[in-house]
This record gives C-alpha cells, structure tokens and sequence, in this order.
C-alpha cells in the first residue's frame, strides 16, 4: 500500500509549465491506488501555432507523475480542453469537456464553444467526444449558446437524475436522467470553472471568479448562497501563480488511509495576469483541507 505523505511533497507545484507548456483546468480521480489527473495541455509548437488538448498524468503518491498522455486530437478548431470532472454512469466512466475553438489564432474559444461527453471501461482509453445538447433537442447546435467549463453531478434527492453545471450567463444548469436528453433549468451568479460537492446535507460548490477560488452553498442544486470568502492561498509569495489562481477542482480523500483530507487541485498563471501570459507557464497546484474552510500547501 502507498504512504501518503503529504508534508513530504516539495512543492505546490505537481506539473510545472514553461515557455512552450502550459498545464490548466485540473479534474482528478483515484482509483485503485492511482491518482489520475486530467487537465488542458497548452502546447505552443515551434512556429508559435498554439493547440490545445485533453490530456492525462497519473500519479502513486502525488509526488512523482507520468509525462502527459494526450487523449483529444491535434485540432485547432475543435481545441477538446477543460475536462470538468469522471463519473460512474451505469457501467461506464464518463468525462465531461469542452470544445474551445481558436482557428484563427483567437486568444479565446470563440463563439462554437460548446461541452462534450467522452466514456471510457479503463480510464486510460476514451471513445471519441459526443456533444451535449444541454439546452434540450428543440435548440440547434448553433444557437445554443458559447458554453464552456462543464461539470456533472447526481441529485441526493432524486437518484438518479444528473445536473450539469457550465459556463453560461454566469454558470448555467441543465438535467437529465440519461445524459442524452437534457432540460434546461436555468443560471446562477458564479464564476467559472464549477466544481461541487455532496457533503453531508448540502452540496458546496467551488468556482473561479477574476481571481482565486470562491465558495457557494446550497441544499437542492438549484438555489445557492454565497460565502464571504475569496482562497488564494500562498499566491502572493508564488511567482508562477501571482497573475491568477483558478479552475479548483476538490477530491474527497477522506476515506483514503493516509490523506484523510480533501484535495484542492487549481492552476496558477504568473507572474503577469491571464490577459498576458495565457497559453505558457500555468502550473497545477496542490492544497488540502480537512473542513473546507481551512487550507494547507506544500511549504
């Protein structure tokens, strides 16, 4: 069995970018003993052609990790990034992402952005992405709307039924009991990147405003209150995250021996803002909590 150490890792830093790479966007799964950690692979190629990918690292003991295994293709005006979060649907892993188109060499995905599906029975091997239309059959791909970010998660009042959360007019909800057919149920006043989850009597969502992470309550997925608190951690000590830190995405390590804690996995872009340094340099970062309202990183 693995130790867990986690005053033992050396930095904040798991993936370090640089003037070519850029790490964003993290979703993480354990999983028989592995830490799988999915994330937007920024790749800037020698003639300064920027594309975007899926990719994959994994990791034993969340000190050492693979080399990134990339799982989208090489596809400007596709760009499949941002991956939200892995569920168990049936019998089946699925993958929530997005597209974020910059065939013209835009700094944003334009307006085609949209969320996608991928499944895999391993979580190394995915099928090929299929698209959510999250504003139900009726509304044409093409007026549905640029939406980006997705996240999944499952009603505790009503197993069985399936939300999905994304960046929309602040962050936008749609359900479904399948994940092909969705209703659109309307938004909230969020930020970005929406990663929530189910503790205890209430889900506690995480999201990204300008800057740092905020934190959102509510008790049925549809009506939310906002706590008074902004985490940004060790960011002003941290030249690779001082322009921003973002796209939180909490594990419940709780019930693996040796953390016992949630994981608080983010990207940090620095020293410039986002406006400046977009597509090199971001790194994943670590924190941990033992409530959620309290945080730890590595020294």
């Amino acid at each position: 069995m693995t130790q867990f150490n986690l005053n033992g890792i050396p930095s904040p830093i798991l993936l370090q970018g640089n003037e070519r790479i850029a790490y964003r966007d993290p979703a993480v799964i354990y999983h028989d003993g592995v830490f799988r950690l999915y994330c937007t692979l920024t790749e800037t190629e020698p003639d300064g052609t920027v594309y975007m990918y899926t990719a994959m690292c994994e990791s034993h003991n969340l000190i050492q990790w693979t080399s990134p295994k990339k799982l989208t293709p090489r596809d400007r005006s596709l760009n499949f990034s941002s991956p939200g979060n892995i569920i168990r649907f049936r019998d089946k892993w699925v993958m929530c992402l997005q597209t974020y188109p910059r065939p013209n060499e835009e700094k944003y995905g334009n307006q085609t952005s949209r969320i996608w599906t991928m499944e895999s029975t391993d979580l190394d091997c995915w099928s090929a992405p299929e698209l959510l239309k999250v504003k139900g059959d009726d509304v044409p791909v093409e007026q549905m709307g640029r939406m980006i970010d997705p996240y999944l998660i499952e009603s505790k009042e009503e197993p069985g039924k399936w939300y999905c959360f994304y960046k929309q007019n602040g962050v936008s909800v749609s359900c479904s009991y399948d994940l092909k057919k969705w209703t659109f149920c309307g938004n909230e006043n969020a930020g970005e990147n929406v990663c929530i989850l189910n503790i205890e009597d209430q889900y506690v969502m995480f999201h990204s405003p300008e800057n740092g992470i905020g934190i959102m309550r509510s008790s049925d997925l549809r009506h939310w209150t906002h706590d008074d608190v902004l985490l940004t951690f060790g960011q002003r000590e941290w030249d690779w995250a001082r322009g921003r830190i973002t796209a939180s995405f909490v594990l419940d390590c709780r019930q693996v021996q040796g953390i016992e804690k949630f994981l608080m996995f983010f990207h940090g872009s620095g020293p410039e803002d986002e406006h400046v340094i977009f597509d090199t340099h971001a790194c994943i970062g670590l924190a941990w909590s033992d409530d959620l309202r309290e945080w730890s990183w590595p020294k």
